[in-house]
Formats: C-alpha cells, structure tokens, sequence
C-alpha cells in the first residue's frame, strides 16, 4: 500500500490512568484510590514506551485519568521518562491534561522544566452547584487559580467545559462561558454531557435519579457557546473547539487529519500502519500483561483503504472550514466525491452541507447541529 495512503506517525498519546475520584459520567480507563499501583504502572509504561525505539514526534499528549495526580517526585520520573522515550521536533506540541486541585506551583514548574508547553484543565465548570451534580471535587476558584498559575508559567493553557449538566439553565451556561472569556486561555473544549452506558450516570437516570437535557436545551447552550466565545475573541475551528488565533491544538488535529500515531498505557489507541490496537482497558490486567511480556492488545483492526478515506472525510467534515476532497483523494488513492456522491447530494439538499466548489464540501450553520448525522453518512 502506498507510503502516502499510511503516513509515517509523528504524534503520540500516552494513558495514565490515575484519578482521585471517578466522576459519575467518565467512561474512560480509570482507577480510582489505587495509588498502590503507580510504580508497577511506571514501570509497564516505560517498557511499552521502549518498544516504540524512539520515535520522532511533533505533538506528544498526555492524557487520563489525571496525569497530575502523580506526587512530585513521580510526575518528576515519568515526564524523564518521555523525554528519554521519544525524540521531539523542535516545534513539539507537548500537553499534559490535568485537575484543578492537583496543581501546584512545584509540578507546574515540574512540567515547565521538562518541556510540556500546553496544559489542558479539566474544569467542567465554574458554578459550584453544577461541579458537585458532576461529581468534580475542585472549587470554582481552584479552577481559576489553576488556570492563572500555569498561564504564568507555561503560558498555553486549554480547559474543558461541560454544557447541559441535569438542573443546568441557559444562564448559568452563560456564566460560566464569561469567566472562562475572561481568564488568560488559549484554547476551550466544550461538550454536551452524555449519559454513557456502564457510568452510575446512566444507571442513575434510567432509575430517575437524574434527567438529561432536551435536545432544544443542548442546542440553545451550544449556540451560546458559539456566539460567545466568538465575542470573546475565539475561532471556532471544530465542532467542540474553539482557539486563539495560533492556538489550535495541533496533536487533535493530527487525529482529524488521520495522520497516524502511537499510544501507549491502558486503553489506549493507536494508529500505525492501516492496523488500528487498542490496549486492554483494565489498568490490572494491562499490568499484568506488560509483566508477563505479554502483548497489552486487546483489539486489532487493518483497515482498508476505502475506509481510510471515508474515516478521513467524516473526521475532516467536522472542522468548520470543511475539507477538500482533491487533496483527499491524491493522499488516499480514493474518491470520496465518488463512493460517496448520494451521502453529499443528500447532505447538501437537506440544507446541512454547503459544496462551495466540485471538491470542497463544508458544514452550513444548520448542518453543524447535525455534524454526527453527514459524519455517518461518510462513513457508510
């Protein structure tokens, strides 16, 4: 298969699963108070890390559970670690995801020292009432003062907002979208909270413990977050993702180009080659496997290429400024506006895309509402 069909990766993700507490909606591979096994997982990761041999990378992101929750001296041997275990570009995009209550003035120097250049803040919110619906044990001021301390220091600094939390009203949605305008942020996430299955969320509504918003609500609280991080001076680049001008995040962006990448630690996932693995999820039993010099895979998938391309155009349609389907096709070998000429005719009929030229198709205002629906539809 063509070298430009399967780009050699350049980015890299790394899963550290440690969280103080699993809040009620995370459906990621955590471990909650199971700080017993952090040094068995230094150890597993950096034996995965070296099976890598170095790779170059021009963004690495660290991400969990809570990168953070590491005490100094472990957050000080792990970030070593990266360093020793992947050679960066000279304009590396490195972040590290973090709480607001676990940061402090000497980790943030920690990661400051080592190079990390991008944090990326776990906020949700900033309205005490709604942090303790999520479950999120920080204050609306720990969160501020996270986010002053390491725009002191590291200067780019990202948080992740939630929208449509049970009880939320479009006023406080507001509110919380003017203190983060406020606060010296390069970048901002915003999702609709989702009831996924397997969460104490999702058994809690299906109990009626819990309501999930209407669709209107969403709609209305996300159309605010649009209007008003524009106001405020942020691009809207992706469907959930809005940036200073210079501040995308570059690593997502690798992922929505579908540019390949690796991924270590426990359910993580990586793309190498056209084979899609997946790491075992189960922090013990990907410990267990890495002592045993076991493969930590759980799932592997070659995809063809045909795929490829139709996964390139439903990730690339999600950026506001649409994708061009020539470029598309000269680096996959595959004609989307072929394969998929009835998927677009109908997306540009139903008023949801807007084809400005035979090979550049982009969401309309309306069909950004509706960017899961034209998604599916690319991929078949």
């Amino acid at each position: 298969m063509a070298q430009e069909v399967w780009p050699l990766p350049r980015a890299a993700y790394v899963h550290v699963p440690f969280c103080r507490h699993r809040c009620g909606y995370c459906n990621f591979s955590v471990v909650a108070d199971r700080d017993d096994l952090i040094e068995r997982y230094l150890c597993a990761v950096d034996l995965e890390l070296e099976s890598l041999h170095r790779p170059v990378v021009d963004t690495l992101f660290v991400g969990g559970g809570t990168p953070t929750h590491f005490d100094a001296g472990q957050l000080r041997r792990f970030l070593c670690m990266l360093q020793q275990r992947f050679r960066f570009s000279n304009d590396c995009e490195w972040s590290m995801e973090a709480n607001p209550e676990d940061v402090t003035r000497e980790k943030v120097a920690l990661l400051h020292e080592h190079g990390v250049n991008r944090v990326s803040l776990g906020v949700q919110s900033f309205n005490v009432d709604k942090l303790q619906v999520l479950e999120r044990t920080h204050s609306p001021d720990n969160a501020i003062n996270a986010v002053q301390m390491v725009a002191d220091v590291i200067g780019n600094v990202s948080i992740d907002l939630i929208f449509a939390a049970p009880g939320e009203t479009l006023s406080d949605w507001r509110t919380d979208l003017a203190v983060a305008s406020e606060l010296p942020l390069k970048h901002i996430s915003t999702y609709a909270l989702t009831f996924e299955k397997g969460t104490s969320f999702w058994s809690r509504r299906a109990r009626g413990d819990l309501s999930s918003a209407s669709e209107s609500c969403e709609v209305e609280m996300y159309q605010a977050a649009r209007q008003g991080l524009s106001d405020a001076g942020f691009q809207h680049y992706e469907i959930s993702s809005f940036a200073r001008e210079g501040s995308r995040c570059q690593h997502n962006l690798n992922y929505w180009k579908g540019l390949g990448w690796h991924a270590v630690g426990p359910g993580a996932a990586r793309f190498v080659d056209g084979k899609r693995e997946v790491n075992h999820r189960s922090t013990t039993t990907y410990l267990r496997r890495m002592e045993s010099a076991e493969s930590p895979t759980a799932e592997r998938e070659t995809i063809t290429r045909e795929q490829y391309a139709r996964e390139r155009a439903a990730f690339g349609v999600r950026m506001v400024k649409g994708i061009d389907l020539d470029v598309l096709k000269s680096e996959t070998g595959v004609s989307i506006a072929d394969i998929c000429r009835a998927a677009i005719t109908q997306s540009v009929d139903e008023g949801l895309v807007l084809q400005q030229s035979p090979s550049w198709i982009k969401l309309t205002e309306r069909g950004i509402l509706f960017a899961d629906t034209v998604a599916a539809r690319l991929l078949g």
